[in-house]
């Protein structure tokens, strides 16, 4: 005796229930692969039960594929025999390719390109749900998906690709970091934004990039009378200030001025007490990158350096306050406003002291002045001319004009700057 066929509405919903099974599948598919992986370890630490559950399938990426593929064709394939069974009793005959654009048409549009879309759209809505049923289907078809799993991975090592690939791949460069700060919009206060991109971009600079050059150093001679050094610590705005003899190539110490207060009780006071209250002087490279000096500073427990060049002598100073800057930006407002070497004028120009550095300027105005091997816009302009100019003499750099309004001592004093879109030019006003 013969048994009875399925009738219409049985397979119809066992049918449902396939392409119910099918979407299920592909939105998790989409979902666990559309998971951000940085946000998912954050959730992790915070001991997230969905997204413990999700980091550890994504550990093995090949086997949760593997486990999603096999049940996602199985219910897939099982469909495509169950709607030729409900052409049978509709049509009377399996009409193949009937069945297939039907089939095609309500798999693509229910089981794959719907639940795809809402996943992709909100991966941790889906994945999260998800990766319960999924652990579980793993767990009882893990043989399956081993024997699939060692298959397929024999035949991505005969095809040359590496397995572990993906591992270096999840690493930030330094470049993907800034990317991922600029994407970050309001959930990080633009203030804060700057500070990040400040901090990655001290690997780019140099002590001798901000360092204050030697001719600007406020120190004292101890060779000078008495009184006349009590007169400049005095009056001194700095609580550091380098102590030399003779010349600024002799540092012989770094006096902090609370040190100094000490030796206000002393009657029989002397140039050799002062020299005794300085700290050693701290020498360092001129090419010292920033974040490396900076973690000197915080090791030595020092706040002050002597930047040196490749022959010993004395480039200038650099202090911890100046890296702190680098970061955080000059403690004032409006930098253009501030700044004691660049003053804005009223046609939209800038007057700008020459021995202003060319990265000052470009954080100070929000330029990108490019200064090649040149640290100041007086070292710049000279490296173009090859010759100290006059003044009246204008320079096209590329996207900036500069005019030269003042020389002396063999140097460029005070330069008219202002973005314009041209190329490096030179131009000789008549």
């Amino acid at each position: 005796m013969e048994a009875e066929a399925p009738s219409l509405l049985m397979l119809s919903l066992f049918f449902l229930g396939l392409i119910i099974a099918s979407a299920y599948f592909s939105s998790s598919e989409t979902g666990m692969m559309s998971l951000n992986r940085y946000r998912l370890k954050h959730l992790q630490r915070e001991k997230h039960a969905g997204a413990t559950r999700a980091s550890k399938l994504l550990e093995k990426p090949d086997k949760l594929i593997g486990v999603i593929l096999i049940g996602n064709n199985f219910v897939n394939f099982l469909a495509a025999s169950i709607a030729t069974s409900i052409a049978i009793q509709l049509l009377g005959d399996p009409a193949p390719l009937a069945t297939a654009v039907v089939l095609t048409l309500i798999v693509l549009i229910f089981a794959e390109v719907t639940p795809k879309t809402i996943a992709a759209l909100y991966p941790e809505r889906i994945a999260y749900p998800s990766s319960l049923l999924l652990t579980l289907l793993l767990k009882i078809l893990y043989p399956v998906v081993w024997v699939v799993n060692f298959v397929s991975n024999g035949l991505v090592r005969l095809l040359g690709f590496t397995l572990n690939a993906g591992d270096s791949q999840q690493q930030l460069t330094q470049e993907e970091l800034r990317t991922v700060v600029y994407e970050s919009g309001e959930r990080i206060p633009r203030r804060r934004h700057g500070m990040l991109l400040n901090i990655l971009d001290l690997e780019k600079a140099t002590v001798n990039d901000i360092l204050v050059p030697r001719n600007e150093i406020l120190g004292i001679d101890i060779e000078e009378d008495l009184g006349t050094l009590l007169d400049q610590i005095a009056g001194s705005q700095h609580t550091r200030m380098p102590v030399y003899r003779g010349d600024i190539d002799n540092i012989v110490g770094i006096l902090h001025l609370r040190s100094v207060g000490k030796l206000l009780k002393v009657e029989n006071l002397n140039k050799a007490l002062l020299v005794q209250e300085s700290n050693e002087p701290y020498f360092i490279p001129e090419s010292t990158p920033l974040h490396t000096q900076l973690f000197n500073f915080q090791t030595r427990k020092l706040r002050m350096a002597v930047v040196v060049d490749e022959y010993g002598a004395v480039k200038g100073i650099v202090t911890l306050e100046d890296i702190l800057e680098e970061i955080v930006g000059e403690f004032t407002t409006d930098l253009a406003a501030s700044s004691k070497d660049i003053h804005a004028q009223v046609d939209g120009s800038f007057l700008i002291d020459g021995a202003t550095s060319i990265r000052e300027i470009n954080r100070t105005l929000g330029w990108d002045l490019d200064g090649g091997n040149a640290k100041t816009i007086n070292g710049l302009l000279m490296e173009i001319l090859q010759s100290i100019p006059d003044s009246s003499v204008g320079v096209k750099l590329d996207g900036y004009y500069a005019e030269i309004v003042q020389t002396k001592d063999n140097v460029i004093r005070t330069v008219r700057m202002r973005p314009v879109p041209t190329t490096v030019e030179l131009l000789i006003d008549g």
